[in-house]
């Protein structure tokens, strides 16, 4: 039925616009015809909406793939800068949330690792939503902050780092198989804010896979039955995002892969002193108002690192300070 909605939803636009491209030049050739300005104006401006819903089409276009119509886990995890990485890396989290919030997709956390002084250690959230994963898969990469840290004395400038990590929920039609013996699973006491359940029963599941190194945690539900099924699922989802990324890099070596967290690696710098900008490192689309790009708006990056992808370009930005 999801797929029937989506194949629905593309013919209805495709025809609709067909109309509507038919009627703007109707228009036009009658506002020509009777030496009418108002009516050809109309169908100028017709024809410029059109252009804009036949971009957004084709960037939509591009949300195609075997996942991207999947929910989707995003994970954040701070990096070089201590309690400045962890403040950095709660702000990040707020605002994956904020943005799928904006879209009225449902964001659930699944794990979250409180920082020593501030902030957070690392988070994993569950994005639900048409195309979830088709739009959120071009965020993952090194985030970098500038700003001067409200935990200096001195009131100096900090630069901090934090790492964004996105991959499908898997559904029933892709299968993985996992060998339990390939397996470690641990079971520990869930971190929280308190109350009557919290810090008494080893609830909290992760779960090690030896052979590739992924690690996948899960303390979200009071039952460890409940998160030991939401952890196996991370990790299919964990497992088949890396089969993904070895097929992308056999066609482009420019896939996206997750690195050191630090200098050199960054794919977006978010500069909140001694200017305001937000500039990505991938397309050179820049915003001058960092406060709404951390309250959520990321559509636009998102839809420049979708057009570069369609049109196959190579940009060569350099980084603010």
């Amino acid at each position: 039925m999801r797929e029937r909605t989506q194949l629905e939803d593309r013919l209805g636009a495709l025809a609709k616009l067909d109309r509507e491209l038919e009627d703007a030049t109707t228009l036009i050739e009658l506002g020509e015809a009777e030496d009418d300005a108002a009516t050809e104006q109309e169908g100028l401006a017709s024809l410029r909406a059109l252009k804009a819903e036949g971009d957004r089409r084709q960037l939509e276009a591009l949300l195609s793939g075997e996942a991207d119509a999947n929910d989707t886990y995003l994970e954040v995890h701070s990096g070089a800068g201590g309690t400045e990485s962890c403040d950095w890396a709660r702000m990040l989290l707020r605002m994956y949330v904020r943005w799928g919030e904006r879209r009225g997709f449902q964001v659930e956390v699944i794990e979250e690792t409180a920082g020593d002084e501030a902030g957070i250690k690392s988070a994993t959230i569950v994005v639900k939503g048409h195309n979830a994963h088709g739009w959120l898969k071009t965020e993952s990469g090194v985030h970098r902050l500038v700003r001067i840290s409200p935990f200096d004395s001195n009131a100096r400038r900090h630069t901090s780092f934090a790492s964004v990590w996105v991959f499908p929920v898997v559904d029933d039609r892709i299968v993985i198989d996992i060998n339990e013996s390939d397996c470690k699973i641990d079971t520990y006491r869930a971190s929280g804010a308190g109350g009557q359940h919290v810090n008494k029963t080893e609830s909290a599941v992760r779960i090690t896979h030896i052979p590739s190194g992924i690690i996948v945690a899960c303390q979200m539900e009071r039952s460890q039955h409940k998160n030991r099924a939401t952890a196996w699922n991370m990790l299919r989802a964990r497992l088949y995002e890396k089969e993904l990324e070895k097929r992308e890099a056999a066609i482009s070596a420019d896939s996206a892969s997750k690195t050191e967290i630090g200098w050199g690696h960054q794919i977006r710098s978010y500069v909140l002193q001694p200017y305001q900008m937000v500039k990505d490192l991938r397309t050179g689309h820049t915003s001058g108002t960092p406060s709404e790009v951390l309250d959520g708006a990321l559509d636009e990056f998102m839809e420049a690192s979708l057009a570069q992808k369609l049109s196959g370009r190579t940009v060569q930005v350099e980084d603010v300070d």
